[in-house]
Protein backbone atom coordinates (compact mmCIF):
# COMPACT_ATOMS: atom_id res chain seq x y z
CA UNK A 1 0.00 0.00 0.00
CA UNK A 2 1.52 3.35 -1.03
CA UNK A 3 2.43 5.88 1.63
CA UNK A 4 -0.31 8.56 1.81
CA UNK A 5 1.08 10.74 4.63
CA UNK A 6 1.67 14.39 3.69
CA UNK A 7 5.20 14.51 5.18
CA UNK A 8 6.83 12.43 2.47
CA UNK A 9 8.69 12.60 -0.79
CA UNK A 10 6.86 11.60 -3.97
CA UNK A 11 9.62 12.38 -6.46
CA UNK A 12 13.42 12.63 -6.24
CA UNK A 13 15.76 14.09 -8.86
CA UNK A 14 19.56 14.06 -8.71
CA UNK A 15 20.86 17.30 -10.20
CA UNK A 16 24.22 16.40 -11.66
CA UNK A 17 26.29 19.00 -13.48
CA UNK A 18 28.15 16.44 -15.57
CA UNK A 19 27.10 13.11 -16.94
CA UNK A 20 29.07 10.55 -14.98
CA UNK A 21 29.42 7.00 -16.19
CA UNK A 22 29.08 4.78 -13.16
CA UNK A 23 29.77 1.14 -12.56
CA UNK A 24 26.63 -0.97 -12.99
CA UNK A 25 26.63 -1.75 -9.25
CA UNK A 26 26.60 1.95 -8.37
CA UNK A 27 23.86 2.71 -10.86
CA UNK A 28 21.80 -0.14 -9.43
CA UNK A 29 22.29 1.22 -5.87
CA UNK A 30 21.13 4.67 -7.07
CA UNK A 31 18.02 3.26 -8.71
CA UNK A 32 17.15 1.14 -5.66
CA UNK A 33 17.70 4.04 -3.27
CA UNK A 34 15.37 6.32 -5.23
CA UNK A 35 12.74 3.61 -5.63
CA UNK A 36 12.84 2.67 -1.93
CA UNK A 37 12.86 6.34 -0.92
CA UNK A 38 9.68 7.03 -2.88
CA UNK A 39 8.00 3.87 -1.59
CA UNK A 40 8.67 4.58 2.09
CA UNK A 41 10.01 7.76 3.66
CA UNK A 42 9.43 10.38 6.29
CA UNK A 43 10.47 13.85 5.17
CA UNK A 44 9.33 17.15 6.66
CA UNK A 45 11.16 20.46 6.27
CA UNK A 46 11.08 22.44 9.52
CA UNK A 47 8.43 25.15 9.19
CA UNK A 48 4.91 25.36 7.87
CA UNK A 49 5.55 23.48 4.64
CA UNK A 50 2.82 21.19 3.40
CA UNK A 51 3.74 18.00 1.54
CA UNK A 52 3.93 15.75 -0.25
CA UNK A 53 7.23 17.00 -1.67
CA UNK A 54 9.45 16.73 -4.72
CA UNK A 55 13.17 16.83 -3.92
CA UNK A 56 15.98 17.95 -6.20
CA UNK A 57 19.33 16.98 -4.67
CA UNK A 58 22.62 18.50 -5.78
CA UNK A 59 26.19 19.00 -4.60
CA UNK A 60 27.73 22.45 -4.60
CA UNK A 61 31.30 22.26 -3.32
CA UNK A 62 30.98 20.62 0.11
CA UNK A 63 27.31 21.50 0.46
CA UNK A 64 24.41 19.16 -0.20
CA UNK A 65 21.47 21.19 -1.49
CA UNK A 66 17.91 20.03 -0.86
CA UNK A 67 15.73 21.98 -3.30
CA UNK A 68 12.32 21.15 -1.86
CA UNK A 69 9.30 21.66 -4.06
CA UNK A 70 5.61 20.90 -3.90
CA UNK A 71 4.33 17.71 -5.49
CA UNK A 72 3.63 19.65 -8.69
CA UNK A 73 7.11 21.25 -8.77
CA UNK A 74 6.53 24.69 -7.25
CA UNK A 75 9.61 25.80 -5.28
CA UNK A 76 9.11 25.91 -1.51
CA UNK A 77 12.49 26.09 0.24
CA UNK A 78 16.11 25.26 -0.43
CA UNK A 79 18.18 23.83 2.39
CA UNK A 80 21.94 23.57 1.91
CA UNK A 81 24.03 21.77 4.50
CA UNK A 82 27.76 21.29 4.78
CA UNK A 83 28.59 17.61 4.40
CA UNK A 84 32.37 18.04 4.33
CA UNK A 85 32.53 16.21 7.66
CA UNK A 86 31.18 13.11 5.87
CA UNK A 87 33.86 12.97 3.16
CA UNK A 88 36.21 10.71 5.12
CA UNK A 89 33.34 8.33 5.83
CA UNK A 90 32.24 8.43 2.18
CA UNK A 91 35.78 7.62 1.03
CA UNK A 92 35.96 4.69 3.46
CA UNK A 93 32.49 3.57 2.33
CA UNK A 94 33.63 3.55 -1.33
CA UNK A 95 36.67 1.43 -0.43
CA UNK A 96 34.54 -1.09 1.47
CA UNK A 97 31.96 -1.17 -1.34
CA UNK A 98 34.72 -1.91 -3.87
CA UNK A 99 35.91 -4.75 -1.65
CA UNK A 100 32.37 -6.06 -1.34
CA UNK A 101 31.63 -5.92 -5.08
CA UNK A 102 34.95 -7.61 -5.84
CA UNK A 103 34.37 -10.25 -3.16
CA UNK A 104 30.94 -11.32 -4.39
CA UNK A 105 32.51 -12.47 -7.65
CA UNK A 106 34.79 -15.14 -6.20
CA UNK A 107 35.60 -14.77 -2.50
CA UNK A 108 34.57 -17.20 0.22
CA UNK A 109 31.24 -16.54 1.90
CA UNK A 110 32.93 -15.43 5.13
CA UNK A 111 34.82 -12.65 3.31
CA UNK A 112 31.66 -11.51 1.50
CA UNK A 113 29.74 -11.40 4.80
CA UNK A 114 32.53 -9.44 6.51
CA UNK A 115 32.65 -6.88 3.69
CA UNK A 116 28.85 -6.59 3.73
CA UNK A 117 28.80 -6.05 7.50
CA UNK A 118 31.45 -3.33 7.18
CA UNK A 119 29.51 -1.72 4.33
CA UNK A 120 26.26 -1.72 6.31
CA UNK A 121 27.98 -0.36 9.41
CA UNK A 122 29.47 2.59 7.50
CA UNK A 123 26.14 3.18 5.76
CA UNK A 124 24.36 3.29 9.12
CA UNK A 125 26.98 5.66 10.51
CA UNK A 126 26.51 7.95 7.51
CA UNK A 127 22.74 7.90 7.98
CA UNK A 128 23.04 8.82 11.68
CA UNK A 129 25.35 11.71 10.85
CA UNK A 130 23.00 12.90 8.11
CA UNK A 131 20.04 12.88 10.54
CA UNK A 132 22.15 14.96 12.93
CA UNK A 133 23.29 17.40 10.22
CA UNK A 134 19.68 17.94 9.08
CA UNK A 135 17.96 17.92 12.50
CA UNK A 136 17.29 21.68 12.65
CA UNK A 137 16.23 21.94 9.01
CA UNK A 138 14.56 18.73 7.84
CA UNK A 139 12.99 16.01 9.96
CA UNK A 140 13.76 12.57 8.51
CA UNK A 141 13.70 9.05 9.90
CA UNK A 142 16.65 6.65 9.88
CA UNK A 143 15.58 4.66 6.80
CA UNK A 144 15.08 7.87 4.82
CA UNK A 145 18.53 9.02 5.94
CA UNK A 146 20.09 5.72 4.77
CA UNK A 147 18.66 6.19 1.30
CA UNK A 148 19.68 9.85 1.19
CA UNK A 149 23.21 8.85 2.25
CA UNK A 150 23.32 6.48 -0.74
CA UNK A 151 22.32 9.35 -3.03
CA UNK A 152 24.90 11.66 -1.41
CA UNK A 153 27.55 9.05 -2.20
CA UNK A 154 26.35 8.81 -5.81
CA UNK A 155 26.51 12.60 -6.16
CA UNK A 156 30.01 12.54 -4.69
CA UNK A 157 31.31 10.34 -7.55
CA UNK A 158 33.22 12.39 -10.09
CA UNK A 159 33.73 10.47 -13.32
Amino acid sequence: MPNKRPNRLVHVVLEEKTLVRRRPEVEHERQVAIYDLIEENSFQPIGDWQGPFTLHLSMESSRLAFDIRSEDGIGLVCVAVNVGSLYGLIKEYFIVCDTYFTSIKSAPTSRIEAADMARRSLHNEGAKLLVDILKDRIDIDFDTARRLFTLLCVLHIRG
